[in-house]
């Protein structure tokens, strides 16, 4: 995707999150009262509602909603253990139109740094500010071409303490990433933040690129065509425990979409699809002494 262009797939995540948020409260999965006010296009709304809501959706990409819905809930409730414990700063890494920084309890007794392109950061603004406003004091955004800057270039500059303990949340980025990409910031992560500091992103299974008949990795591809990003990354199924064991982390915990269904999806969701070859993990820094 070019610099100069916003993230479609940002804008089709809110588009999910709000059509979730819309359902009766013992329906939805995940609640983002502000997704829908970043979505100002009546119209598409409606037409995507519909899709969705129709089923037809789920026949072109079997278990994407699912996906975004359970994705959202499980690192909500992820950062707000972490809060509860004591945290001093939360970098969103790749925001989009990430609302947590405005709707996610005790979250303003932080420091929030939003990262992103800046022609995405550009447009999340623009309309974020006609729903917050003023727009709070503890979030710092960051305008970042993550093609030529490095983390360590560009956050220390913002007023990012690295002695501090700090949540990385890397929602829905690792995919788009070269394999280098994804070390280098891991690295910055085990190298420059403070004791007690974590990760949790979404990442997924190699194997997905490897078999042309997989129903999911069709709508991937199918995805990549509408929004110019390719998928490039993904981890050995069953190997991100020693993955992240290589980079510096510990603390290791992975919970598969059939795992986060079994906890989540009951009720009237029980009968919901997810998609199995997509995971998301979460792991905290590992040094001596810590």
């Amino acid at each position: 995707m070019p610099e100069s262009q916003s993230s479609r797939s940002a804008e089709g995540v809110a588009m999910l999150r709000a059509i979730e948020a819309e359902k009766p409260e013992d329906r939805r999965i995940c609640y983002d009262p502000i997704a829908r006010d970043l979505i100002p296009h009546n119209f598409a709304f409606a037409i995507s509602k519909w899709v969705i809501t129709s089923g037809l959706y789920e026949k072109m990409a079997p278990g994407a909603t699912a996906f975004i819905a359970v994705r959202e809930r499980y690192i909500d409730d992820y950062l707000a253990a972490e809060l509860a414990t004591g945290l001093d700063q939360v970098v969103i890494l790749g925001a989009g139109f990430d609302t947590r920084a405005y709707r996610i309890p005790g979250i303003e007794k932080t420091r929030i740094f939003e990262l992103d392109t800046p022609a995405t950061q550009e447009l999340k603004l623009e309309r974020l500010k006609k729903v917050v406003d003023p727009l709070p004091a503890h979030v710092t955004f960051l305008p970042v071409d993550f093609n030529t800057q490095t983390l360590a270039e560009s956050l220390p500059a913002s007023g990012y303490d690295e002695h501090e303990k700090t949540l990385f949340i890397w929602q829905g980025v690792t995919y788009f990433l070269t394999a280098e990409g994804v070390d280098s910031t891991l690295a910055f992560i085990t190298h420059h933040s403070g004791s007690g500091s974590s990760v949790i992103f979404d990442y997924l299974y190699n194997e997905i690129f490897k078999d042309p008949n997989n129903a999911y990795a069709k709508s991937l591809r199918q995805a990549a065509k509408i929004s110019g990003e390719a998928y490039m990354f993904g981890i050995d199924g069953g190997q991100v425990e020693a993955f992240l064991a290589q980079r510096g982390f510990s603390d290791v915990h992975n919970l598969t979409l059939e795992a986060l269904k079994e906890r989540y999806f009951t009720g009237p969701n029980a009968g919901r699809v997810v998609p199995k070859d997509v995971a998301i993990a979460s792991a905290r820094v590992n040094r001596q002494g810590d």
